[in-house]
């Protein structure tokens, strides 16, 4: 009797230290260093932009920015705004891209570009990041401030990892946003976290991936199963252009091929780059990805166009 009762104190004593080393570790992914802002359009030829900020839809968060206007830069406007949203742990800058470079390849071919923060991130407010759940929210504010402020605009989405999760999950129900570009989503966070947890957290995968994946919903009220990409995409009556390295080990490509199979409309596209990794296709093909980039929206827009006019039907339907 003595024996079992001191093996149940010793079972109750590793599982509190257990779900102490989960806690701390769920309380650390959900609150990465804040990257600052190292760099400027000047470093890549835009001369021109402003310095916005804008409220999250969730109360209390500002969120904080740069609208680089192609016009303004010397380039024709196409009146079209496109999105960007960053990766997790990063900011606006997207270092390993760099965005900015990217920005301003699309801005010479006359797109303006909103480029922000998220929450917890870069010059935007403090708060419990979520990988996608309460980050709607932001780019739902990033949306409303180009409705807001350039109303005449078409807006196009533009996100990497996380962002691009969160681009699927914003854009493919806002009516708002006319097409989106998903470079290196996964399919579902919960799917995801549970077979990829390890990779974060360092830690053995039992009894780990079960305490944190459980716990985390009670102690922060932000439930990974609730961020469901591919819900969005089945819904999604509009192009989606989905972008994936096939050398990707943090979200393999398959979660791209996946949403890509789930997307309804005629003219989205998916494009693996032999052995890029993961957010790393840009910088392995810079001209070809922002010229792909470019012709999408592009094309969207011509078919939006003609769609206006009454003859999109006219038009034959692209081979997928």
């Amino acid at each position: 009797m003595k024996l079992v009762s001191i093996l149940i104190v010793m079972v109750v004593i590793l599982l509190a230290a257990a779900s102490f080393v989960a806690l701390r570790v769920t309380w650390k992914l959900t609150h990465p260093r804040q990257k600052q802002i190292d760099s400027r359009p000047e470093d890549f030829s835009i001369h021109h932009y402003e310095k916005i900020s804008f409220p999250s839809r969730e109360s209390g968060i500002t969120i904080r920015g740069w609208y680089l206007s192609a016009k303004a830069n010397g380039f024709p406007d196409r009146k079209r705004t496109l999105i960007f949203s960053h990766g997790y742990g990063q900011n606006r800058l997207e270092p390993h891209l760099p965005a900015l470079s990217l920005a301003a390849r699309l801005v010479s071919c006359g797109y303006n570009i909103l480029m922000f923060d998220f929450r917890n991130s870069g010059e935007s407010s403090p708060a419990l990041t979520t990988i996608g759940l309460r980050e709607q929210d932001d780019l739902l504010g990033a949306i409303d401030y180009v409705e807001k402020n350039r109303p005449s605009e078409r807006i196009g989405l533009i996100g990497f990892s996380m962002g691009a999760a969160t681009s699927l999950l914003v854009g493919g129900r806002d009516q708002r946003v006319e097409a989106i570009a998903a470079d290196s989503p996964f399919y579902s966070l919960q799917e995801y976290l549970e077979e990829n947890l390890p990779q974060w957290t360092g830690l053995p995968r039992f009894p780990f991936n079960w305490l944190i994946l459980t716990l985390s919903p009670l102690m922060l009220g932000a439930n990974p199963r609730h961020v469901r990409p591919y819900e969005a995409v089945t819904g999604a009556n509009k192009p989606i252009f989905f972008i994936h390295g096939t050398g990707d080990a943090t979200v393999p490509s398959a979660n791209s091929e996946w949403l890509y199979q789930l997307a309804a409309h005629e003219e989205s596209e998916l494009w693996l780059v032999p052995g890029a990794g993961h957010v790393r296709s840009y910088p392995l093909v810079p001209e070809e990805y922002a010229r792909k980039m470019a012709a999408f929206f592009e094309r969207i827009g011509e078919s939006s166009k003609a769609a206006q006019d009454g003859d999109y039907a006219k038009k034959p339907s692209p081979a997928r």
